[in-house]
């Protein structure tokens, strides 16, 4: 991979500012996100505070939708539960309260133990004789509770699904 090149003025926020515009075009991206990546190109504090600042002034930056849109994506195109939902978004560098509100506000629109049925149904392809089998039931536990879904809830799933 090139390495990018240098800002002719690292100190010019009108630079910065049109950079992240230019990266926020294509994705969202989190506040803590756009401030890294102005960084890494070799913008000067000066340049990325004002910069964010006018992002955040006029909207283009909000953390909140950055969270929400992720929060669902997980959720419902990749089937995870809140916990790994909750990791994700403090990678992404949201805050916490704020991520730990988002996931709150998803689950209480999104049922949990519908999306975990979903998910074993896709994870089994329908076929719970599978279940049956120790082995089998507990990769498909650990599965789930590495998709984010509390321990409890997944065997409580399993246990009545494998009768």
């Amino acid at each position: 991979m090139r390495k990018a090149r240098p800002p002719e003025d690292p100190d010019s926020f009108n630079a910065a500012y049109f950079r992240a515009l230019r990266w926020l075009s294509a994705r969202e991206l989190s506040e803590a996100q756009v401030r890294d990546r102005l960084a890494d190109r070799g913008y000067s504090d000066a340049a990325i505070g004002p910069a964010v600042d006018r992002l955040r002034q006029e909207r283009t930056i909000d953390d909140r939708r950055v969270a929400s849109a992720a929060a669902r994506t997980e959720a419902r195109v990749r089937r995870r539960g809140p916990r790994r939902i909750l990791g994700k978004l403090i990678s992404m560098q949201i805050d916490r309260d704020l991520a730990q509100e988002v996931v709150k506000e998803l689950f209480g629109e999104t049922d949990e133990q519908e999306l975990l049925e979903t998910t074993l149904e896709r994870r089994l392809r329908g076929n719970f004789e599978r279940l049956k089998d120790p082995l089998e039931r507990r990769k498909v536990l650990t599965y789930l509770v590495r998709q984010g879904f509390s321990a409890s809830a997944a065997a409580s799933t399993l246990r009545q699904k494998s009768k």
